[in-house]
């Protein structure tokens, strides 16, 4: 089978050239084309160039419709707004989703793109994250309301959207295990008097600062005991290498919207 051809939106930022450089190091894929925004200072350089590999003649472009013409996918760590703007152009292709912070309207979007594309939609493409929302339904399902639960996340100071999409992740997997809403059941902010921890509220503890690339827990507090799932990611290699995995896998699926879940077999654990 010939290499799978794919776009890289962002291509400028740091994660669009960590996955510059990854598709370069995977064999079955291969480089297609290299979105940026069209007021970047860095559309028309190439894109090899700037992740820090030899030049490779695919050079940063604000078209992203011609890019598609010769392009299996696209993957996409970017902003809400360009995440629909890219599902409006993905009909017959492979989507992996790796940006966070959609809104309601958004998420719709790109769920109603999913009917004619391969749409792979993650908080998190780490293997290892998708592993611990796995595990923290489970652990969820057998702990019962006695066991507060709590999930703290840290990243860098460059990062828009608190909670993380990684901490939300674990969280609609907490309330999965529960059975519960997190919409309804989720504590986003302690100040000042707040009274005493609601039961059976899930918890949210948000930190920024430095260059931190993002560490996460998820804490269940019980009656004198604790049990801790800790992830922490230390190069964001670990979140292209996941997105590719997932590129690769979705390109023998039908429409659809998949998760990292299904893509890595955890659907029923």
């Amino acid at each position: 089978m010939a290499d799978m051809r794919l776009i890289v939106a962002g291509a400028g930022g740091r994660m669009g050239r960590t996955l510059v450089k990854a598709i370069a190091e995977t064999k079955g894929l291969a480089l297609a084309g290299a979105v940026e925004d069209a007021r970047s200072p860095l559309l028309g350089q190439d894109s090899g160039v700037l992740s820090g590999l030899p030049a490779n003649g695919i050079v940063l472009t604000a078209d992203a419709k011609a890019a598609f013409a010769n392009a299996d996918g696209i993957v996409d760590f970017t902003v809400p707004k360009a995440s629909v703007a890219f599902a409006a152009l993905t009909a017959g292709k492979v989507h992996i989703v790796g940006t966070t912070g959609h809104s309601a309207d958004e998420e719709t979007k790109i769920r109603d793109s999913a009917m004619s594309a391969v749409v792979v939609k993650s908080g998190n493409m780490s293997l290892g994250v998708n592993l611990l929302a796995a595990l923290t339904k489970r652990v969820a399902k057998t702990l019962d309301e006695s066991f507060d639960i709590e999930i703290f996340e840290m990243h860098h100071n460059k990062k828009i959207d608190a909670p993380s999409g990684t901490a939300l992740m674990f969280g609609r997997a907490a309330a999965e295990g529960r059975g519960i809403e997190l919409a309804a059941q989720s504590e986003r902010g302690r100040d000042g008097e707040t009274g005493a921890r609601h039961a059976g509220d899930i918890g949210f503890a948000n930190l920024r600062g430095g260059s931190v690339v993002g560490e996460h827990s998820v804490i269940f507090a019980g009656p004198a005991e604790r049990v801790e799932l800790v992830h922490k990611a230390e190069d964001r290699m670990i979140f292209a290498r996941g997105a590719l995995h997932a590129a690769l896998w979705a390109r023998g699926q039908k429409p659809g919207l998949y998760s990292m879940a299904d893509v890595l077999g955890l659907k029923d654990f």
